[in-house]
């Protein structure tokens, strides 16, 4: 007699639709190209639009055999499913001469082309440091470049809700054109979040730019902007007032030392601006401004600052002294200050008291992150007023400094304030702190 009972199928038969999607979300695209040769269902699974709607394609400078394979699928998978494509992020690994970048202007003008005709989705594009003013991007190669991008983003202009060109390193006039570019279709552009930090090249007075204000009057619903802060003036403070105080919660402001940062902005500017956009939270990030005096022209009492990063890059300079910062400047910030980042090269003086002093007088601290030349002492301390509740912090984070080659010493004394404050680090904070040899 013959058995006409179907063979036993393997369990992965039965799985649900939404189960198998996700199986195919954390696959990459070669695995995925293998499963979908399974049966018809995995096939129908791989062409899911939930697969395709956010792609990552990365140029390499150097690339190895895998990598250029890895480039060829990712760009024909963006052009199969770009009806689809939701978020695109572009990078550059280590471009080294003008033959990559025209290879890449050429690749991103036929994609960026097929995306206009094809996609009606495209919410997030980010492509960060392009830096276009390097010698490998020709005139002609880089003109192209951002002719093509600007196109797009003119293209896509409507739907465009969050930009990204971080370290494009681009002219007044190129900026303008491409910030420009995502409002030409009514003069005025709806997107809520743009990241320009780096985006002009070092040392432009975007501050002082006509140009620049014009441009960004037209941006009528911020909700985060990050830039540098030689594009700050009373003016671009005032228009950021009129068009998107009823949307702006954060900005993001980035002050180098290479770019100018002297110029006067008045701190009703700033007040105005945060009484009209009262969920506005500042946050600014110093690299190697350091010294007193350029910063209290910055950090005016009027900013509803949130977080503060001030970094030396490992450079030491005495004329960088701290604690008037620490003692006279920061603790203007004490009812909204949440982080806190100091990254100093102080081996020319100790700060340890100021530092304690300025943690206690802010009361909505939450995030400490020092790396400094600091006594171990200082963590007894600081824990011990954590223990006592005079300090709300829940993230510590510390590198301390020594010129010492042999920490020793300083290492088993962490370890004792460890043992001594176990229960508190280990139930209520992110905790970790080392000693860092600085010979």
């Amino acid at each position: 007699m013959e058995d006409d009972s179907k063979p036993e199928q393997s369990s992965w038969a039965h799985l649900p639709d939404v189960c198998l999607r996700r199986v195919f979300h954390w696959l990459d695209d070669r695995d995925r190209s293998q499963a979908a040769l399974v049966c018809k269902k995995w096939n129908w699974a791989m062409h899911s639009g939930s697969l395709w709607r956010s792609r990552t394609i990365t140029f390499y400078g150097r690339p190895s055999r895998k990598q250029t394979l890895e480039l060829q699928n990712a760009l024909w998978y963006v052009k199969k499913f770009a009806k689809y494509l939701e978020h695109l992020e572009i990078k550059l690994s280590n471009p080294y001469n003008t033959a990559f970048t025209q290879k890449v202007q050429v690749t991103m003008r036929d994609l960026l082309s097929h995306l206009s005709k094809c996609n009606s989705h495209l919410v997030s594009l980010s492509m960060k440091y392009l830096e276009l003013d390097r010698l490998i991007w020709k005139n002609v190669v880089r003109a192209q470049f951002i002719k093509n991008l600007a196109t797009f983003l003119k293209r896509m202009s409507k739907r465009l809700d969050y930009l990204n060109l971080k370290g494009a390193r681009v002219t007044l006039e190129e900026g303008c054109e491409l910030l420009n570019s995502l409002s030409c279709l009514t003069n005025q552009s709806f997107i809520s979040e743009i990241n320009i930090e780096d985006f002009f090249s070092r040392h432009l007075l975007v501050y002082s730019s006509t140009l620049f204000h014009q441009t960004m009057s037209k941006f009528r619903s911020l909700v985060t902007l990050t830039f540098n802060y030689n594009c700050i003036s009373d003016e671009l403070l005032d228009i950021l007032r009129e068009h998107s105080a009823h949307s702006l919660c954060t900005l993001n402001i980035k002050c180098h030392n290479h770019d100018p940062h002297e110029q006067v902005v008045w701190g009703m500017s700033w007040a105005n601006l945060a009484k009209r956009a009262p969920k506005l939270n500042v946050n600014f990030f110093f690299e190697r401004v350091m010294k007193h005096d350029h910063l209290a022209r910055i950090l005016l009492v009027e900013i509803p600052v949130r977080r503060i990063s001030l970094r030396s890059c490992y450079f030491s300079d005495p004329d960088w002294t701290m604690k008037p910062t620490l003692t006279n400047l920061l603790p203007a910030y004490g009812h909204v200050l949440q982080e806190l980042t100091l990254e100093l090269n102080n081996d020319h003086e100790l700060l340890d008291d100021e530092l304690l002093q300025l943690v206690l007088s802010c009361k909505r601290l939450l995030f400490l992150k020092v790396w400094a030349f600091l006594n171990v002492t200082f963590m007894e301390k600081l824990l011990q007023n954590r223990a006592e509740r005079k300090c709300i912090l829940t993230t510590i984070k510390v590198r301390i400094y020594t010129a010492r080659q042999d920490t020793s010493e300083e290492d088993r004394l962490l370890r004792d304030i460890d043992r001594k404050f176990r229960h508190l680090i280990s139930s209520e904070l992110s905790y970790f702190v080392i000693t860092y040899p600085m010979v």
